[in-house]
């Protein structure tokens, strides 16, 4: 049995909350428990770690490095830019700054010995742009260039599209646009320049599309006399050097030297008080020639008028002064006009007179003459026999004409122009064929056969003279009557020059001097001379030469000028064709000077393959010989001697 008491019945306990385990999974005690005994182990709670904060220091050096890196980069661009290549920047905000421009040198003139101009230089304007001011930067506008272009062909008259071409150059500050155009051209130009800009302040819409057209001072070429002399003045091409004749030959002295203008622009404009620098311009020199123009124009027109009549390919007519070797006309046919090259003939361009090489003929007989005189091999009364025909070496020799035996004299044989009588002649110069070869060539080149002509013309030949050793078996023979070896048509005519200066050559001139901008004259060097044969031997074939236009018999009697004593020769000649390099047709020349006796003046002129009517020497040269030889001698007043003829026999009674 229960006792009942009065104590309260025992409570239950509840139980609470698990707690976690501890570490290593072994349960945590609960409360009251007895603490468990530590193990004997070496465990021990881990240790506490403290978060420290990191030192800002090594950060900030690194910052600072890279900032001074940064810096010290900047100090080394700037030194350079303002101390290392201080010039080379400054030189590039100058070109872009300013604008430089060459000014052009007047060019010397060309007068004939009296002074006349014969070619001269007057003022013009070379048209120019700037390309940077075309731009679409520039003008706001994308098709600046087309819109200029148009508006300056037709002024300029020139290709619009090229125009464009120039206008859009890229780095560049200066094209030229037209070259030399007269003071009108430019006035149009800036005219309209000045329209535009008046219409561009008042609609802003508009821009000024020629504000980058300029004009530089220039000079032109021009011709006063058309084609007077242009085969021996030249011309000027168009970069303003000269491209022939004494203008190619002289270009140096005339050219003078170009100067330079420097100025500050902003908008196409000078900017005034940026300041400029200027090299002025040194002008050419002046030229002075030999040449007489009034002899140079009768000259030209005569050989011209024949030309046409003979329908011949071209002809020369060459005017020297006896006593001093100075060319007082060098005319050529056809010719052109050095002013107006567009509608030039390619073929007549050049001066023929000093470049064609052609066989003289008989002209070349006096020389063959001279030596025969000089080295007293005969005289002009020795006695020659010439028959109808002359077998020599490989061929068979004849006169230009038909004949029975001719009982001439020497005279005669130079008088009549008998080829076989020349070459019986030449014969004697030495006791073998050979030693007469040498003595002649000797000759030949005292005259300055083979030799240039001391003119230092542009293209000049000095002709074809083979030495003796060389000349073939018919060359011996054809050599003494001028066929075989050539020469030009100034040496022909300082051949007969000699003659008629006492047997003295002097080297035939062009100039007289040049005269510089501050008027100081320098005259041309003087020319060179040598003795060719005595001054009696001159004086016998003198007479000789006499013979040939005076007695009835000679082939010159075309040639004669009522009051004068006139001294000439005859020649017709083969032709060597340039173009296919065989004979065909004739060159056919007259030579001599005037008066015989008392000599001042020589002509000399030739005809290249007539083929209308006569192609004679006698027949066609011989009356321009007489045209031009009376106008030079009226224009240099020279008087007649009022002497009487040598009249030498031109043959005898066998």
């Amino acid at each position: 049995m229960t006792e009942v008491t009065d104590r309260e019945p025992p409570r239950r306990r509840v139980p609470g909350p698990a707690r976690p385990a501890r570490p290593g999974g072994r349960p945590r005690p609960g409360p009251g428990a007895r603490p468990a005994r530590r193990p004997h182990s070496t465990w021990r709670p881990p240790p506490v770690r403290v978060l420290r904060l990191g030192s800002p220091r090594p950060r900030l050096r690194l910052i600072a490095v890279a900032l001074t890196l940064v810096l010290l980069v900047f100090v080394v661009r700037l030194l350079q830019v303002q101390a290392v290549d201080a010039a080379a920047y400054a030189a590039k905000a100058d070109e872009n700054r300013y604008v430089v421009h060459t000014i052009a040198a007047e060019r010397g003139g060309i007068t004939d010995r009296d002074g006349v101009a014969l070619a001269a230089s007057v003022d013009a304007d070379d048209i120019t742009a700037d390309p940077t001011m075309f731009t679409r930067e520039t003008l706001k506008t994308g098709d600046g260039p087309e819109q200029a272009a148009a508006l300056l062909a037709p002024i300029l008259g020139q290709d619009q599209a090229g125009l464009v071409r120039k206008l859009k150059t890229r780095n560049t500050r200066y094209v030229l646009l037209a070259r030399r155009q007269t003071p009108q051209v430019w006035k149009q130009i800036k005219d309209l320049k000045a329209a535009l800009t008046k219409k561009a302040q008042s609609d802003k819409s508009t821009v000024n599309v020629l504000a980058g057209v300029f004009s530089d001072p220039s000079s032109k070429r021009v011709y006063p006399n058309g084609d007077l002399g242009a085969a021996l003045l030249g011309w000027v091409n168009s970069e303003g050097k000269g491209g022939g004749g004494i203008e190619q030959q002289l270009d140096k002295e005339l050219s003078g030297k170009p100067g330079k203008i420097r100025y500050a622009q902003s908008g196409g404009r000078e900017v005034p008080t940026a300041g400029s620098t200027q090299t002025p311009a040194v002008p050419g020199s002046d030229v002075e020639l030999t040449i007489d123009r009034d002899i140079q124009w009768a000259a030209q027109n005569a050989i011209t008028e024949q030309v046409r009549k003979s329908e011949a390919d071209r002809g020369y007519v060459i005017v020297q002064d006896t006593r001093t070797g100075e060319i007082l006309a060098m005319a050529n046919s056809p010719g052109f006009d050095p002013g107006d090259l567009a509608h030039a003939n390619p073929a007549a361009l050049g001066n023929a007179a000093v470049q064609d090489a052609f066989e003289p003929g008989s002209t070349a007989k006096l020389m063959s003459m001279a030596a025969v005189l000089q080295e007293n091999a005969a005289t002009p009364l020795t006695h020659v026999v010439v028959p109808n025909r002359l077998h020599r070496g490989d061929r068979l020799f004849h006169d230009d004409i038909d004949h029975k035996t001719w009982y001439l004299t020497l005279n005669g044989v130079l008088a009549k122009s008998s080829n076989i009588g020349t070459i019986e002649a030449t014969g004697q110069l030495g006791k073998t064929q050979a030693e007469a070869n040498k003595v002649l060539y000797s000759y030949l080149r005292k005259f300055g056969i083979g030799s240039y002509t001391g003119l230092d013309f542009p293209g000049e030949t000095k002709g074809i003279l083979a030495p003796p050793e060389k000349w073939s078996t018919s060359q011996q023979y054809t050599i003494p009557f001028g066929q075989g070896v050539s020469i030009n048509a100034v040496q022909a005519a300082s051949v007969y020059s000699t003659i008629a200066n006492g047997g003295v050559r002097i080297q035939p001139t062009l100039v007289r001097g040049t005269k510089s901008a501050d008027g100081h004259f320098t005259p041309a060097r003087k020319p060179a001379t040598n003795r060719v044969v005595s001054a009696g031997t001159a004086k016998e074939l003198a007479q000789m030469l006499e013979s040939v236009v005076d007695d009835e018999q000679g082939t010159g009697m075309k040639a004669r000028i009522p009051g004068y004593r006139v001294a000439g020769k005859t020649g017709t000649a083969n032709r060597v064709d340039p173009a296919t390099g065989r004979y065909r047709g004739y060159t056919s020349s007259f030579a001599g000077f005037a008066p015989a006796d008392n000599p001042r003046v020589t002509v000399y002129c030739a005809i290249q393959n007539a083929t209308s009517g006569n192609y004679y020497g006698g027949q066609i040269c011989g009356p321009i010989y007489k045209q031009v030889m009376e106008f030079a001698l009226k224009t240099l007043q020279v008087p007649p001697t009022g002497a009487k003829a040598a009249s030498l026999p031109v043959d005898f009674k066998p």
